[in-house]
């Protein structure tokens, strides 16, 4: 039985984002796990409470994903658990996950902003630093069955084969089309045989799933995939975290998470390096 989890900090986003995976789970015939990392304010703790005012607050975390889970086990006729965990969500995910052999890890977006361009927020910061598949559910977006997938690849960089592995997965289980999509930079000429040997790579791992390929030439990546997805009526947009070292960070920014903070529809990051 697969599991989701379904990241949860009680605000509006994560409650969009939490009914999202529930719908989802019963459609696929899942499980869900609400996990809420509770953390103290620093402003508040500097108060110095107490061990008991600690448990109470502890206790009535885990009371709310509780009554959460309750209704909306009852809700989608679903099998929906919780963990809380005293810290903060990244310090402790990869152990939930782990914990139950999870296929995903689900949060909500809050709205764009500069602020969440430059700096990123929660979702983004868990897709760049941990080797997780993390799907981010802007707000207000409600379930519906995916039926085309854009899968954003950069042909220079290669293709892994496990995350075609996984796009197959995902493609295949619900039954949807895939449209792997590139923007070549006009300063940048692409090797065709490169080209090929990606095209070529891609054809043998989504051989049973229907699949066309479109390359335009800009210099606005985040723009032109926002404008693809729409163009196609996409359902889930695809795509894979580049990471960067520190000095590398301060030129680059990672298109994925530039992507999270702004798209219109959900989308799936998939980490090269480890995870399911």
């Amino acid at each position: 039985m697969k599991t989701l989890i379904a990241a949860t900090d009680f605000s509006k986003e994560a409650d969009n984002a939490v009914e999202y995976t529930c719908f989802a789970a019963a459609t696929l015939g899942a499980d869900v796990v609400l996990f809420n990392a509770f953390h103290i304010p620093l402003h508040v703790s500097n108060a110095r409470l107490s061990a008991k005012v600690f448990k109470e607050l502890l206790d009535n975390n885990k009371l709310l994903l509780e009554k959460k889970a309750d209704e909306l086990s009852k809700k989608y006729a679903i099998k929906v658990s919780y963990e809380t965990r005293f810290s903060q969500l990244d310090e402790e995910i990869e152990s939930i996950f782990l914990k139950y052999d999870a296929e995903m890890v689900v949060m909500g977006t809050a709205p764009d902003s500069l602020g969440q361009e430059l700096f990123g927020n929660t979702t983004t910061t868990l897709i760049m630093q941990h080797d997780l598949p993390v799907l981010a559910v802007p707000p207000n977006v409600k379930f519906k069955p995916v039926r085309k997938i854009l899968f954003a690849v950069d042909f220079l960089r290669g293709i892994n084969l496990r995350i075609l592995e996984r796009v197959r997965e995902y493609a295949h289980a619900a039954a949807a089309e895939v449209e792997v999509f590139h923007v070549q930079r006009k300063l940048k000429v692409i090797d065709e045989e490169l080209r090929q040997a990606a095209t070529n790579e891609i054809d043998s791992g989504l051989e049973d799933i229907p699949h066309y390929y479109k390359s335009i030439e800009s210099d606005k990546v985040i723009e032109e995939i926002k404008k693809e997805a729409k163009r196609i009526d996409a359902d889930l947009l695809i795509m894979v975290p580049q990471r960067y070292g520190f000095w590398e960070s301060i030129i680059h920014r990672s298109k994925t998470r530039m992507m999270a903070s702004q798209t219109e529809i959900p989308l799936l990051s998939i980490p090269v390096n480890k995870g399911k």
